[in-house]
């Protein structure tokens, strides 16, 4: 049974080798999609609604994303996530929810593209944000959004196919908010977005 165990150990540090020593930067043609988890902590000054100061609560959930390289160090990646309910407070007393959309669009920016065999694939990321607002479940409605957005990652090759990584996002949201169609406030939300998870690379 140790002998069985012993064995088993081996294949898997041999195999962990291997897939270490293959694993490729990114480059020029690849094509990628990613998932995971992503947690949005929104800026600590959301605004105000009716000359009350607004509150928007920080909240979790699925993040997907997909991308292409069209240089080895240069690439473009369409990523966002599920819908969030946000809690909203004014003046400190909840009021109600209201989902946010995200979806951004991004130039990437990769160090270490092309470089042979290297394992770690740090980038940097500038593009815009665009973000939808719904069923809101108070009496007022919030306009979708336009802003710049930011992201910095670090991706790890596990085999030449797979990756985990982590990355951080920052975009430029600042809604008008209405109710019976007139302006009554602006909710800025600006969130600060950590997330992580895996890739696969084609």
């Amino acid at each position: 049974m140790n002998m069985t165990r012993l064995m088993g150990t081996a294949a898997l540090l041999a195999t962990t080798t291997f897939a270490a020593q293959s694993a490729l930067a990114y480059q020029a043609g690849d094509i990628y999609v990613r998932g995971g988890f992503e947690k949005a902590d929104p800026t600590s000054d959301n605004g105000d609604i009716a000359n009350q100061d607004l509150d928007v609560s920080e909240e979790n959930g699925f993040a997907y994303g997909a991308g292409y390289l069209f240089h080895d160090k240069f690439g473009v990646e369409l990523n966002g996530s599920e819908a969030m309910e946000h809690d909203i407070a004014v003046n400190g007393g909840n009021v109600g929810s209201v989902d946010r959309t995200p979806v951004n669009l991004m130039l990437n920016y990769y160090p270490l593209g092309g470089v042979e065999n290297a394992r770690v694939h740090p980038y940097v990321g500038v593009g815009m944000n665009y973000t939808h607002f719904s069923d809101e479940s108070f009496n007022a409605d919030l306009d979708s959004s336009y802003g710049a957005a930011a992201q910095v990652g670090l991706d790890l090759s596990v085999t030449d196919n797979l990756l985990v990584g982590t990355y951080a996002r920052y975009a430029d949201v600042d809604s008008d908010i209405e109710v019976n169609g007139h302006d009554v406030g602006e909710a800025e939300i600006d969130p600060m977005t950590i997330g992580a998870g895996v890739t696969y690379r084609f």
